[in-house]
């Protein structure tokens, strides 16, 4: 399974493909959007469009499980939300890799960077907006919020992608989380739908492994440092973070 194919690439391309991953981890970690680094360097690499978003859900796996590793130990985690919305997750992304047969998902990027525009506007513009916790625990608001947003975000995960991570974070702070919280249960729901996607990359043989293993080693120790720096520094550094990344993902979705 994991043989000696190189991909088509050399392994002088880890002397930035390492550095990129660490920061794609560091990233995601605190407001995602991670990919927007890691998949345009594998790209750039020269792999083909299929083994650089195969090789990209591998290494993204290492990050994704260790930041919400470092969230869970920092008790930033809903367990009994993310029982209810993990679930839905895998379904949405299933459904979206099911819709993306049948509808052409370029013509939605320019919508999906125009929304993701506007959200962050709504956030910036609200000073106070997920500096602070209100969230009330299990309740019907919380169930009636987080239950459908998942399957929709989990389906755009499956169908597209890019911001999926961000979309999560805004979701959780709509629910009443500071946006450190927000960012843990948004990787612990991502690290699900990359799980799935990792499976059906899987199956069809597209992974570049030593290039995924090697790449998501660094992304990890980013997921690692950027999960820390996000509970050091609070959910004040995180809205920073989720601005610029906000501006980045729409950009790239503009970009097609």
């Amino acid at each position: 399974m994991f043989g000696l194919d190189m991909g088509g690439v050399g392994p002088e391309v880890l002397l930035y493909g390492l550095p990129l991953a660490f920061l794609a981890g560091f990233i995601d970690a605190v407001a995602g959007g991670g990919g927007t680094i890691s998949l345009p360097a594998l790209f750039f690499m020269g792999l083909s469009p299929v083994q650089a978003v195969a090789t990209n859900k591998l290494l993204a796996i290492f990050g994704s499980a260790t930041s919400t590793y470092q969230y869970w130990r920092g008790g930033h985690l809903d367990r009994d939300l993310l029982l209810r919305t993990v679930p839905l997750a895998l379904i949405g992304s299933a459904l979206g890799a099911y819709l993306v047969r049948f509808v052409d998902p370029d013509s939605f990027r320019a919508l999906v960077g125009v929304v993701i525009l506007a959200v962050g506007a709504l956030v910036i513009a609200n000073k106070r907006f997920g500096l602070e916790s209100t969230y009330p625990g299990l309740t019907a608001r919380t169930l009636a919020l987080a239950l459908p947003g998942v399957l929709v975000i989990g389906i755009y995960d499956g169908f597209l992608g890019p911001g999926t991570g961000t979309f999560l974070m805004l979701l959780f702070a709509l629910t009443g989380m500071n946006l450190v919280s927000s960012s843990g249960n948004a990787r612990a729901v991502n690290f699900a739908t990359n799980l799935g996607a990792l499976g059906l990359f899987l199956a069809a043989g597209n992974i570049v492994w030593w290039l995924g293993l090697s790449m998501g080693l660094a992304n990890a120790l980013g997921a690692r440092t950027g999960a820390k720096m996000a509970m050091l520094k609070g959910s004040g550094f995180v809205k920073v973070i989720y601005a610029v990344i906000v501006v980045v993902v729409a950009l790239v979705m503009f970009r097609g």
